[in-house]
């Protein structure tokens, strides 16, 4: 029988998880996933583009293959998932520490409109930048201000 060493903060890791969820609901808004039993997902930074005309996704997958990854567009959602099978199989016992995950991981983000045909993904070292497009009608505008005559002036 192997021994392994005891690690009295690895079970705080899902709730530390779950806690970070829980603030990210209150003060960014709601998510499909509030709390994912049993799986796992992946750090993200959500931001508008400079120009105001798109928002910017970019997520951190290391490890995975471009091949790996599968991006959908569904309403005003976008689900970013991650597939990596087990290479190579290692018993149970053998491990000391097993901190990699492999299996599936997904984020869905909610935008306020967007145009799926013209999001663009790239993937360079283990991270996927996604530029979408805002859709016509949440794009800004500008609004020109018109001066009123004056009557009998």
């Amino acid at each position: 029988m192997a021994m392994t060493r005891w690690d009295p903060f690895e079970s705080l890791i899902p709730l530390r998880e779950a806690m970070n969820r829980l603030f990210e609901e209150s003060f960014i808004g709601p998510r499909f996933e509030l709390f994912t039993f049993g799986g796992r997902t992946f750090p993200i930074d959500v931001y508008e583009a400079q120009d105001h005309k798109s928002y910017v996704i970019e997520a951190s997958l290391p490890g995975f293959k471009p091949e790996e990854i599968t991006i959908t567009a569904e309403g005003n959602a976008l689900t970013i998932k991650a597939v990596k099978q087990e290479e190579k199989k290692v018993e149970k016992e053998a491990y000391v520490r097993r901190e990699r995950y492999e299996g599936e991981m997904t984020r869905t983000v909610e935008l306020p409109a967007f145009n799926a045909e013209g999001v663009e993904a790239t993937f360079e070292h283990g991270i996927l930048t996604l530029h979408i497009p805002k859709a016509q009608e949440v794009q800004p505008k500008h609004i020109p201000v018109r001066t009123k005559e004056v009557a009998g002036v």
